[in-house]
């Protein structure tokens, strides 16, 4: 995997991780619901990214 691919996955998992811990913060309280939302984008943010750079890299 090359730097650049690496960077993407850095800067995009800690924008990732700020938005949620904004959102964690900000709650009064933690619910069921909250780490739905949480696990849900954590899935729509990096798993469309995993199969671009990861797998298609490894048919190469």
């Amino acid at each position: 995997m090359k730097a650049s691919v690496i960077a993407r996955f850095i800067v995009i998992g800690l924008l990732w991780a700020v938005v949620c811990a904004m959102l964690l913060v900000r709650t009064e309280q933690i619910t069921l619901y909250t780490i739905f939302v949480i696990a849900a984008s954590g899935v729509v943010v990096f798993v469309p990214m995993y199969k671009k750079y990861v797998k298609n890299d490894k048919r190469r």
